[in-house]
Order: C-alpha cells, then sequence, then structure tokens
C-alpha cells in the first residue's frame, strides 16, 4: 500500500468541495466525470480520466460525495442545518467554515480508508463504495445521535423497523415491490446490455463500458436534485454491468440489478430512515453485491 501525499492533500480539497457544494450535488459530478472519463476512453486518451478523477481524489464518492455526508452531519449537530440526511443543501450557503474543514477532513479520511481496504480486500468487494459507508457510519457516531441503526419513533416502532411510512422513507416512489423490480431488471437490462457491447467491441475497454450506466444513473440524479421524482439506480447500473461482464449473460446481469435494487431498498430501512445523518443504501448495496457477484465468480458459479 502507498500513500500519495499530494493527492491526499487533494482529497482534502475534494472532501471540502463536496461539502460546499452538497453531497448529492458532487455525486452528481461524478456522473459527469464518469461520463467524460468513459468517453476519454473510447476515444483513445492515454490518461486515465476513470481512475484520477471520476474515482480519485477529486470527485470520488469515498471523498467528495463523503465529504459532503459528514458534513451535513456536523452542521446539523451544530443546529445550522435542519436535519443530518439533508443531501441536497449546498453547504458553502451556511457561511460556517468549520462545516467545510470537516468535509475536507472526511474527504482525506475517505482517501486513506479506501487505500487500506484496497490493499487488503480490494479483490473481494468494490473498496470505494464500502468506505462511503463506513465513513457516513463514522460521521453518525461522531455527530449524530440516534445511534448506527437509528432510533424508531412510536409511530415506526408500531409499524416495524422494515416498513417505511410517515418520515420514515427514503425513495418512496421506488419503495413498492413490483415498482422495484421492474425498474431493477429494466435499468439493469439497459446497463448489462451497455457493457457487453462495449466489451464486444474491444475487450480493453471493459472497465469503461461498467461504470457508463452507473454515470448514467448519477448524472440522472441531477433532476432529483431539483424535486422530480427520477429514481435512484446507481447500484442497479454497476452491479447489473459487473454481473454482466463477469457472466457474459445479459440476462445474468439483469437479474443481479434487480437484486442490486432489492438490497438497496432493505439498506434504506436497515440504516437510513430510522436515523439522523445519511449511510448511504446504494452504497451499501454495491459493496454487498459487489462481494456477491465476485464470491460466485471466484467459485465457477458465475
Amino acid at each position: 500500500m502507498s500513500i500519495n501525499w499530494v493527492e491526499l492533500v487533494a482529497a482534502f480539497g475534494g472532501g471540502l468541495f463536496g461539502a460546499a457544494i452538497g453531497a448529492l450535488p458532487a455525486f452528481i459530478f461524478t456522473g459527469f466525470a464518469v461520463l467524460a472519463g468513459t468517453a476519454a476512453a473510447l476515444a483513445g486518451s492515454h490518461f486515465d480520466f476513470l481512475g484520477s478523477i471520476a474515482f480519485g481524489p477529486v470527485f470520488g464518492p469515498h471523498i467528495s460525495f463523503a465529504g459532503g455526508v459528514a458534513a451535513a452531519a456536523f452542521a446539523a449537530r451544530r443546529d445550522k442545518l435542519s436535519g443530518g440526511k439533508d443531501i441536497a443543501t449546498a453547504l458553502a450557503g451556511l457561511g460556517d467554515p468549520a462545516v467545510l474543514v470537516v468535509g475536507g477532513l472526511f474527504g482525506a479520511g475517505g482517501y486513506l480508508i479506501q487505500k487500506v481496504l484496497g490493499a487488503y480486500i480490494g479483490g473481494l468487494t468494490d473498496t470505494v463504495a464500502l468506505t462511503v459507508v463506513l465513513s457516513a457510519v463514522a460521521a453518525r457516531v461522531l455527530f449524530g445521535k440516534a445511534g448506527v441503526f437509528g432510533k424508531l419513533s412510536p409511530e415506526a416502532a408500531k409499524r416495524g423497523r422494515f416498513t417505511p411510512g410517515g418520515n420514515e422513507v427514503w425513495a418512496p416512489w421506488q419503495q413498492e415491490w413490483l415498482q422495484l423490480a421492474v425498474l431493477g431488471l429494466g435499468i439493469g437490462l439497459m446497463s448489462a446490455w451497455i457493457a457487453q457491447a462495449v466489451t464486444a467491441a474491444d475487450p480493453k475497454l471493459a472497465g469503461a463500458g461498467g461504470v457508463i450506466g452507473f454515470g448514467i444513473s448519477a448524472v440522472s440524479l441531477l433532476f432529483l436534485q431539483f424535486g422530480v421524482k427520477v429514481p435512484v439506480t446507481h447500484h442497479v447500473t454497476l452491479i447489473a454491468a459487473l454481473a454482466a461482464s463477469t457472466s457474459g449473460s445479459l440476462l445474468v446481469g439483469a437479474v443481479f440489478g434487480l437484486l442490486a435494487a432489492f438490497v438497496g431498498e432493505f439498506a434504506s430501512r436497515l440504516m437510513l430512515i430510522h436515523g439522523d445523518t445519511h449511510i448511504d443504501p446504494p452504497a451499501n448495496a454495491i459493496w454487498f453485491m459487489t462481494l456477491v457477484v465476485l464470491l460466485l465468480s471466484h467459485t465457477g458459479i458465475l
């Protein structure tokens, strides 16, 4: 494991930027960077835009998004933000430099955590997604009051932890099982096909093809930022593409996209909706489903 100290300093800037513009807008920029990086790769660029920019210390979700999440939790703890789960507000508008510095510190921390995870379990799961989750858990422990798995309100206790309702919801337009299944299967098919089409054209571009769907999903959240009820699907598209590339089957990719959709919803009910800070359901689904796909691949099942 090697730490690039220049990148570590840059990660502080990336985390601070994520806090300044808000975690969700920062992730939307990740989507644009992913699409720009895939376009550069397809055009034959020798610069690793995907690794250095989209998933590096500038827009890597474990840095910019995670920094924004932690800063929102800190701002809420200081009563500068209405709720720690607010990942859409640009925190520079609060006029509190300490909030931005927290974002920078978590950005740098995310860089270090991912480096350690990559060195030891990089072949087992998506260490960027796992870092996003671990960073968010740390932010909740440090700045939240509801505990890692949240605290059920009296109404939620009557419904049960895994039955959303009232204010205890994630994305209510995609939480019903049939709706979720249709979205997971259909959008999984789209991303799986893109990954296979790119790989078929040039196997050396398989890595770029595998994240095009993810980039499209991330960019689509621009509409969510402005209140349009678009589905949150980057966990679906990333896992569907991975499963399709690993198995060589479009259908397998679609099925794993469907499974990722359900895992994301389960994660929202387990760690997000009853909490007072944001622990990202898609990131939870990505690291877990990547682990499943890779284990099945290593055992020869996929």
